[in-house]
């Protein structure tokens, strides 16, 4: 069993745990919900348990190596109207054992890589898996905070709209600015509804990807205040040629094609078995008669000549020895079988063509998205200097409307503007969370690894 298979399935008995720890303190955290999409994954168990099946098949594969051992039994009776009856009884027991088969050898070989190419399959469906909570995760905490901003600007509204009919029926506002508010009082009440069916439907799909029939009271939050570190562009692409999860299995593919190679350039290499019978033979019983006989095989099998040889010697007691020698050979069983070298070379040679230009792209796309990153964070900065200075304007509306410089109706437009730059700063958070992320995920890293990358460089440099 492999590292990273222990460590799957003990990210899958620990998500036992943080399923009870989810029930009995009624939260969840960002980890907690990773642990349960990964317990209550039905493809996920569906595919560890064809692993298992198919490494039982691998293990069992060792048979090959074993002896093989065969039991014959027969009687043959024979009535003579001339001659004397006979009953002969023969009981043989056979014994083939393998010495050297390098297909065996480099087939197995191959089996076993590939076993732990699934294997790592495996451990990135998981590592998808927990992804996909934690993304569900983080879009219910967007729309529910872009859901509490329309909530309370909606009460803010409706506070204004009673003072503005007031106004009005004062005389001291038009009736036009009344039917305007309300105009944007109900777009806002429809918009709140429509948030509010879009959440109810992302909360319920994020309960079913977690095996849960309600969701526990989420314990994170979105920050738009974080600070972010993160390591350099030429730091962040040497990390990514180094342990990119798509490069690694790149150069596992080219392992499995050198293999694939080697395994054909020996195809050649010669069989060797060795085999001996001993049995027993008579009239009645018991049987007192006796025989044995050992040998060797040698198989030689290319595309231009299979030659089989085999040799056998042995004694009858008390008084017969026998020998047998024996040659079978076929020419040209199978000349097109020739190209497979070739054609295991070109593909070898793809392999590493196409490692050397993803190696290079994936330098560049490590660099890009951490200035993708950097960007995202300017986007947040941006948002929230202009939600600060949305609220110095709303402030200073407020003093004009009380010097009666603009209407209460301008007043609400402005502070439906400031419920929109609150939201963008909302939504630019959660962009930055996002490209944080997909850097992390790209190199191989758990959440927050590019802070501790970033610092051990930074350290480093010190």
């Amino acid at each position: 069993m492999t590292h990273k298979r222990f460590m799957l399935l003990a990210s899958i008995a620990l998500s036992i745990i943080c399923n009870l720890s989810a029930f009995n303190y009624k939260t969840l955290t960002f980890a907690q919900a990773a642990d349960l999409a990964v317990a209550a994954s039905v493809d996920l168990r569906h595919s560890q348990a064809s692993l298992t099946i198919m490494e039982g098949a691998w293990r069992w594969g060792l048979r090959e190596y074993f002896p093989r051992v065969g039991i014959s039994a027969s009687q043959n009776d024979r009535l003579s109207q001339i001659g004397p009856d006979s009953f002969m009884k023969n009981y043989t027991i056979n014994i083939d054992q393998l010495i050297f088969d390098n297909n065996i050898i480099m087939s197995r070989r191959l089996e076993r890589m590939e076993l732990e190419q699934s294997a790592s399959r495996l451990d990135r469906m998981a590592s998808e898996i927990a992804e996909s909570a934690i993304t569900a995760y983080r879009n219910v905490l967007s729309a529910r905070a872009i859901l509490n901003i329309r909530v309370a600007a909606l009460e803010v509204l409706e506070a204004q709209r009673r003072i503005l009919n007031e106004e009005v029926q004062l005389g001291l506002a038009l009736a036009i600015d009344l039917a305007s508010a309300d105009i944007s009082l109900a777009e806002t009440r429809l918009e709140i509804i429509s948030l509010q069916l879009d959440l109810d439907e992302m909360e319920n799909q994020f309960a079913e990807l977690l095996g849960l029939d309600t969701l526990p009271i989420l314990a994170e939050r979105v920050d738009v205040y974080r600070s972010i570190l993160l390591p350099e562009p030429l730091v962040a692409a040497a990390l990514a040629r180094e342990q990119n999860p798509d490069l690694i299995e790149a150069r596992h593919s080219i392992t499995r094609r050198r293999m694939e190679l080697n395994y054909v350039s020996r195809s050649w290499v010669p069989t060797l078995r060795l085999n001996g019978n001993f049995g027993l033979s008579g009239h009645q019983y018991p049987l007192t008669r006796y025989n044995w006989s050992i040998g060797v095989t040698i198989e030689l099998s290319t595309p231009w000549i299979q030659n089989r040889f085999g040799a056998q010697a042995g004694w009858e007691p008390p008084h017969d020895r026998t020998a047998m020698l024996q040659n079978t050979l076929t020419p040209l069983p199978d000349p097109t079988a020739s190209f497979g070298v070739n054609h295991a070379a070109l593909a070898l040679a793809l392999e590493q063509e196409r490692y050397v230009t993803f190696l290079e792209r994936v330098g560049r796309l490590a660099a890009n998205a951490v200035e993708r990153c950097m960007l995202a964070e300017q986007r947040r900065n941006f948002a929230l200097e202009a939600a600060t200075l949305g609220n110095e304007r709303l402030r200073i509306e407020e003093i004009r409307l009380g010097l009666g410089q603009i209407t209460r109706y301008r007043l609400m437009e402005v502070f439906i503007d400031q419920t929109q730059r609150e939201i963008a700063v909302v939504q630019a958070a959660t962009a930055l969370l996002e490209a944080e992320r997909e850097l992390e995920r790209f190199l191989d890293l758990a959440p927050g690894g590019l802070a501790a990358i970033a610092a051990l460089v930074s350290g480093e440099n010190l």
